[in-house]
């Protein structure tokens, strides 16, 4: 096993950035010497590295994978030795405490210093020790509290030199140094969440058949890839790939002997407990255990027994300890659907129950010692709300509403000894609409949602559905840096992260304009999901004889056309060994979404003219069909980068939505010709309407407030990017509880009328939900010093149909990605004013004002 993962190793490399770390902290990453520092690579050469033969296999393998590294960093292999007899010159030593002897002999000899990493999860120390050993000058000791922290210690070396996690994913180049330096002194690192991972989801037709053409299939050759991204990205969790007919742990027993070996935590999706994937309950339906009814009432000793299969392999290593598992308990129904209509919540505690028994007789020891979650997605968390009681070992993992708006977080029992978790989504299949092709998500608003989990006390757990991996980079890469550092996520660091991202993978020299076409592609794509446009998506203008205004549909392509061409300004100027990382994680979502816009927006402009045979039409319907041959000619290009490597990976289809679900092919809407001939000349699409008075409105962005007063521990920040326009608003710190208007939490707008009347105020939300269980968020509107109004939002997700009011908001708000509320005051007088609005509910954030 260990010799399939380096014959197939390929490592990721960052670009000049990350090398240039701040040279007066201890441990950092240097160009250039100073007193004291450790010469990581001095001449092309790079120090010698030291692991005993006796090291488990996750530090051996990481080992193997920060050798590669420096190799592809200095052009040279390091010296591997697994003793410090005889050593001489420069060493990196690493291992894990109690399990070491080089590194309990430093401890005994009081040349490292550990005691604030012992019994820490996951923890590491990196110290340069002066003079270890006799003829070995220095050494760069790597330390871990656990296998898993000397691995994070040494992938969290190898990106500060300039490996990326994504250079094998992504194809991120390796950039070459002569001299690197590790400035002399320690540091101690751990993550704050302690569970960490993704979820490979709806992961046909791309994923697969990615994989199928690529590896035969998704199997163990491709998953070591997918387990060192995790451990690179300094994550430890997955849930696999799964839908029918995929079974992680049946269809290639070789997978689970790697992910224990490398030190990934396996796991199963939400609704497949006690490690069975769902599809094989219907694989070897001739044993008569498999095959029936899912349903415990009615089946449930089959359904044990299916269960107890599971904890049997999870325990087959052979020498009494289970293969690395956090275990899913719990029942939906099949094909993650709900359970029966009316399923009673003590059938449910007793198949928790059962299921604990199983793994207590199974493993020889108590239940508790297991580690186990159960998911409240969807309606389970309705039997959650209803007082259904789960041992306190077990991690409760609440989720979001499959649109990025976390539905639930711990109120009065955050002591809950196992602690609770998040499962949130950047990928979904289900109403109002599929949503699986490119990247939707604004990183500002998921570390929103998580910064308010993290508060609230979901610290155990974080694990998000990234579909097929691909396109998600950018937001996977933010979400598990938050979730290795929480509290280090701060807005300023929010507000940083693009360009750092930028500058660690293609250089810090056009680090600013990447950034902000990564920044400025996510704000648009969130607007509304690709899956949700059609040609009557957004309004068209006027249509005049000489001239067509193209409208708020035309605004919209206009500033698409503009993001293309800068992306491409940038690409020109980049060198060729960046090309293939550009075009996927940079330029692809911009020219596929641009191109989607246009072939809408000619589509819509085609059928307006032709309804009233208007010639026009048919240049339109000639532009829809080159933009309809542009999208397959871009998926093309996507597929034949990196000599094909990606073959399969973009097939998502994505054109001709009709419900919620894909459409089976790409449909190219339907145009219409006329009969004449002519070229149609389009008017210049006007600015969108800015902050200052227009005729009878005055629109206001949230950022640009006259005062921002705070009280009861809390401040108005301005979360930047976040939302439609310029930013967002809310306080913090989150997760705190109501306030009132004497508690005087409040942002004040000043605007001046020119004339009076009845005045309303509509304030544009970022779409949130409450997360108390209350099902309501309230904030407060006052004019001048008039009373306080209090607005009350109230959306309820609707996992299927819409049947009431609250529902119909939530399905309109994630579709839209805003949410409006109104007042009216009034007869106000012209003149000044000061609108205010007042804090009641936390998680209440605020992008954008209209006044009318």
């Amino acid at each position: 096993m260990r010799g399939l993962v380096i014959a197939l190793l390929l490592l990721g490399a960052l670009a000049t950035g990350s090398a240039a770390q701040a040279c007066d902290r201890p441990v950092s990453v240097c160009a250039t010497s100073s007193i004291g520092s450790f010469p990581l690579i001095t001449g092309d050469r790079p120090a010698t590295l030291l692991v005993e033969p006796g090291a488990d296999t996750a530090v051996t393998l990481a080992a193997d994978n920060f050798a590669t590294d420096l190799e592809r960093v200095s052009g040279h292999a390091p010296a591997r030795i697994a003793t410090t007899a005889g050593a001489t010159g420069d060493l990196v030593i690493v291992g894990v405490l109690g399990q070491s002897t080089v590194i309990d002999d430093l401890i005994a000899r009081g040349r490292i210093e550990t005691g604030d990493i012992a019994g820490q999860w996951e923890a590491f120390r990196q110290i340069v020790v002066e003079a270890p050993y006799p003829g070995v000058e220095r050494a760069l000791v790597i330390v871990g509290a656990d296998r898993r922290g000397a691995v994070f210690g040494l992938y969290d070396l190898s990106e500060k030199i300039g490996v990326s996690p994504w250079h094998w994913f992504a194809d991120v180049p390796v950039h070459r140094r002569s001299d690197v330096f590790v400035t002399a002194g320690a540091r101690r690192d751990q993550p704050g969440v302690r569970y960490r991972g993704i979820f490979i989801n709806d992961e046909d037709p791309g994923f697969a058949t990615w994989a199928r053409t690529r590896f035969g299939g998704i199997n163990v050759e491709m998953y070591q890839h997918v387990f060192e991204l995790i451990l690179r990205l300094r994550g430890n969790y997955l849930w696999p790939a799964m839908w029918a007919p995929k079974a992680f742990n049946a269809d290639d027993p070789r997978n689970m002997v790697l992910a224990d070996a490398m030190g990934v935590v396996m796991g199963t999706s939400h609704h497949e407990p006690l490690t069975r994937a769902q599809d094989e309950w219907h694989r070897d339906t001739e044993s008569g255990v498999t095959g029936g009814r899912w349903d415990y009432a009615a089946n449930g000793e089959n359904v044990r027994t299916f269960w107890r299969g599971g904890i049997e392999r999870m325990m087959s290593r052979g020498d009494g300890r289970p293969f690395d598992t956090l275990v899913t308990i719990g029942m939906r129904g099949d094909g993650d659907e709900a359970m029966a209509e009316g399923t009673a919540i003590p059938l449910l505690e007793q198949v928790v129950a059962d299921q604990r028994a199983i793994i207590a007789d199974v493993t020889g020891r108590p239940a508790s010692e297991t580690p186990q979650v159960w998911a409240l997605y969807k309606e389970v968390q309705d039997y959650y709300d209803h007082g259904m009681q789960v041992p306190d070992d077990v991690f409760l993992l609440f989720a979001d509403d499959n649109w990025g708006q976390i539905r639930r977080l711990p109120t009065g029992d955050r002591d809950r000894a196992a602690g609770y978790g998040v499962y949130y989504h950047f990928d979904y299949v289900g109403a109002p609409r599929n949503y699986k092709w490119l990247n939707t998500v604004q990183i500002e608003k998921t570390s929103q949602q998580m910064d308010l989990a993290w508060q609230s006390g979901a610290r155990s757990l974080w694990i998000v559905n990234v579909g097929d991996i691909k396109p998600m980079e950018f937001p996977i890469s933010a979400f598990m840096r938050q979730a290795w550092d929480p509290e280090a996520m701060t807005l300023e660091a929010l507000e940083r992260y693009p360009r750092d991202w930028a500058a660690a993978t293609f250089g810090p020299e056009h680090a600013a304009d990447i950034a902000d076409l990564v920044t400025r592609y996510s704000q648009y794509a969130a607007r509304r999901k690709p899956e949700l446009i059609d040609p009557a998506t957004f309004p068209l203008g006027l249509m005049r004889p000489d001239t067509l205004d193209g409208g708020d549909f035309g605004r919209r392509v206009a500033e698409w056309e503009a993001l293309e061409a800068r992306a491409e300004a940038v690409r020109v100027q980049l060198p060729e060994t960046h090309q293939a990382a550009y075009f996927q994680l940079v330029q692809h979502p911009i020219r596929a979404l641009a191109t989607l816009y246009d072939l809408y927006y000619s589509v819509a402009w085609n059928r307006r003219l032709a309804a009233v045979d208007d010639p026009r039409a048919n240049a339109f319907a000639d532009r829809a069909e080159a933009a309809f041959r542009e999208d397959a000619a871009i998926t093309a290009e996507y597929h034949a980068i990196s000599d094909g490597k990606w073959d399969g990976m973009m097939l998502q289809t994505h054109i001709g939505y009709t419900s919620w679900q894909q459409p089976e092919s790409q449909e190219m809407p339907e145009v219409i010709r006329v009969a004449a001939t002519a070229t149609p000349r389009v008017a210049a699409v006007s600015a969108p309407a800015d902050a200052a008075a227009s005729g009878d409105r005055i629109t206001i962005e949230a950022p640009d407030f006259s005062r921002a007063v705070g009280g009861a521990g809390l401040t108005w920040r301005v979360i930047p990017n976040l939302g439609l326009t310029a930013g967002a608003v809310t306080a913090f710190p989150q997760g705190r509880p109501p306030t009132t208007e004497a508690d005087g939490v409040r942002l004040e707008y000043d605007f001046t009328l020119a004339q009076g009347g009845d005045l309303e105020a509509l304030l544009d939300l970022v779409p949130t939900l409450d997360t108390t269980g209350k099902a309501r968020l309230a904030f407060g509107v006052s004019l001048d010093d008039g009373p306080m109004i209090p607005l009350v939002d109230s959306l309820i997700p609707a996992p299927n149909a819409t049947t009431t009011q609250e529902q119909r908001d939530w399905n309109q708000a994630v579709i839209t990605n805003v949410r409006t509320l109104s007042t009216t005051f009034r007869s106000v007088a012209p003149g000044r004013h000061t609108l205010k609005i007042w804090r009641l509910d936390d998680n209440v954030v605020l992008q954008r004002i209209a006044l009318r």
